[in-house]
């Protein structure tokens, strides 16, 4: 008699014990909510929220980048010119890897024995400026423009574009290290000059619309490429100009 209600004692803890193991085993409720209720929910958040805002995003950078073609496609198309391609073709080459301002800034060092040293750090911040772009190229590593055809199905045929009239040595068209720089020599070398070089803006507007004309740049490379240039030069300017006003405070303590 003892032994069967032993027996029967140990069955029925045997049997709890498996109801709740059983029951240990289901998941909490917090974790079967999230499993079973939550994630429908969140993509019906995601569904009904963040999707229209792709949305208008995508269709806003959709619109973007049409203007910025349909805006290369006129400048290149000004390229058909013969005279206008010859200019932009020579800008486009004296621009390269910012040639054309590093040796203007040389020769200002050369011909100003004064300010020879500030002429030096004007040059080095043009060629700072250069290689940021250089850079920031292999960051965003956006393609040049593609000629022929349309580059969407259902584009207007209008936006097809013409062969570039220059060869590149890299792929990647954003920012502009020819805009880079010249933006850069703008206010670099117009800080040195009389009345702030006004020619330098003229020529460094027209290097730059000068890689619209021979389509290898998009005008927001150039934007970006202008942006980028100038405020490297001006971030340095502080730098390229200090020695020149401790000279001009010990110039004024000699005469005194």
């Amino acid at each position: 008699m003892i032994y069967a209600e032993y027996m029967e004692a140990q069955c029925g803890r045997s049997s709890l014990d498996g109801e709740l193991s059983a029951a240990d085993r289901q998941p909490p409720d917090g974790r079967w909510l999230a499993a079973a209720d939550r994630r429908p929910s969140d993509r019906g958040w995601l569904a009904a929220d963040r999707r229209p805002a792709d949305r208008r995003w995508s269709a806003a950078d959709r619109r973007l980048r049409a203007v910025d073609r349909r805006l290369l496609v006129m400048a290149r198309d000004c390229g058909g010119q013969r005279g206008i391609a010859a200019a932009a073709q020579a800008l486009s080459f004296a621009g390269e890897h910012g040639a054309l301002w590093l040796a203007a800034g040389l020769a200002g060092a050369a011909s100003d024995g004064e300010r020879r040293g500030a002429w030096l750090r004007a040059t080095t911040v043009v060629g700072g400026a250069h290689l940021m772009g250089m850079g920031m190229k292999r960051v965003v590593r956006r393609a040049r423009p593609a000629t022929g055809a349309a580059p969407h199905p259902g584009s207007p045929p209008e936006q097809a574009l013409r062969p570039p009239l220059v060869n590149t040595l890299g792929r990647y068209s954003f920012p502009s290290c020819h805009a880079a720089s010249a933006a850069a020599a703008v206010v670099a070398f117009g800080a040195l000059l009389p009345s702030g070089g006004r020619l330098l803006p003229s020529i460094a507007a027209a290097m730059c619309v000068s890689r619209l004309v021979v389509g290898v740049h998009y005008p927001t490379d150039i934007a970006a490429g202008a942006a980028l240039g100038g405020l490297a030069a001006r971030l340095g300017r502080r730098w390229m100009i200090r020695p020149l006003a401790t000279l001009g405070t010990r110039g004024g303590e000699r005469g005194d």
